[in-house]
């Protein structure tokens, strides 16, 4: 049986993931800061903080790992503290390069980001296009790919730069959007709504995971969807499945921006800067390369992976506002100032 750390493991993605690790027959060990109430026979849990290195030294001692699927880390979102996020993000994960190296670990697998840039390429975005984040989230997912650059040499390092990840469960800030749908209201759009912004499923980023724990090869891939729908044409699909009144409305592109930048500066918003430097442009990532080299590809699109969060939103609602004491992602997001919209929606 193959042995595997999951850093962040109670997580969203990170318990899609274990549970498909366990699925397989894998042993896997997994360590979060939130509590993780999985069991399974094969299942070793972990409360604990990957940047006490005692802790991780321990976990290595114990279990000869042959990867670690390295996905902790903390969202801009979702914490007042950014020197809490820049520590858990970079420090963390360079406790788990140094003790793979240490353990002669076969592979890591890490989950990075499209946040590392904030622009509108017009264009797919490649590997070889530079890295330029704009916010403390992004940067701190490119200083982990950078460490981990220096340990590729003694440990086989696979890092995917993922869009967001959607699946069954995954909240967050799209708990907002589903609330919108969910209560027939008016589903906003910035400018016409035509630009396009690539998703991953998280079924099939677990297909890139497993490949990549057995590439054998150091390597940086994007990951994401194909066919690309607007994001008009994703929420009208939506909609009409889910059978509600929402309906896709406009708003101003400029005006929205500018109330969206100062709502940021008054710290009234869940949407940072990310956020609102791309809500209204294109992003996609040109994923040819892991095709190829992985011989992996996307099984579902952005409409119908949006539309299977959603139905888990309408069946659990109730349920979900009650969570306390677990991963951004597995709640909703406050809306803060969105509420004053959602009033006139």
């Amino acid at each position: 049986m193959k042995n595997v750390l999951i850093t962040g493991g109670a997580g969203f993605f990170g318990s899609l993931l274990k549970q498909a690790l366990l699925d397989r027959g894998y042993l896997c060990v997994s360590i979060d800061l939130e509590k993780d109430s999985a069991s399974h026979k094969n299942l070793t849990v972990v409360q604990g903080d990957i940047r006490n290195m005692n802790t991780m030294r321990e976990l290595f001692k114990q279990h000869n790992f042959d990867t670690v699927f390295h996905l902790a880390a903390i969202l801009a979102h979702a914490v007042k503290d950014k020197n809490f996020l820049w520590s858990s993000n970079v420090d963390g994960t360079k406790n788990v390069a140094e003790l793979a190296k240490e353990y002669k670990v076969k592979s890591i697998v890490f989950t990075s980001s499209n946040c590392l840039w904030a622009q509108n390429f017009h264009r797919p975005v490649t590997e070889e296009d530079i890295p330029n984040p704009i916010e403390i989230y992004g940067k701190s997912k490119l200083e982990g790919e950078i460490i981990l650059k220096q340990y590729s040499d003694s440990v086989n390092t696979v890092i995917f730069r993922c869009p967001t990840i959607i699946d069954s469960g995954r909240l967050g800030l799209l708990a907002i959007l589903f609330e919108f749908i969910d209560e027939s209201r008016k589903v906003w759009v910035v400018g016409g709504g035509e630009n396009c912004y690539q998703f991953i499923y998280a079924g099939d980023l677990i297909e890139a995971c497993i490949k990549a724990a057995d590439y054998g090869k150091s390597n940086i891939f994007n990951i994401g969807s194909e066919n690309v729908k607007s994001f008009r044409e994703v929420y009208d699909y939506v909609i009409n499945k889910a059978g509600t009144k929402a309906r896709v409305a406009s708003l101003p592109k400029k005006l929205s921006i500018f109330a969206m930048k100062l709502a940021h500066k008054l710290k009234i918003s869940p949407l940072g800067p990310y956020q609102y430097k791309m809500i209204a442009e294109d992003f996609e990532f040109d994923i040819s390369k892991i095709k190829k080299e992985l011989n992996w590809a996307p099984t579902m699109t952005n409409e119908e992976m949006l539309y299977k969060s959603y139905k888990y939103y309408h069946d659990n609602r109730k349920e979900i506002y009650s969570r306390k004491d677990v991963s951004a992602h597995k709640q909703a997001a406050k809306m803060g100032i969105i509420r004053l919209l959602k009033w006139v929606s």
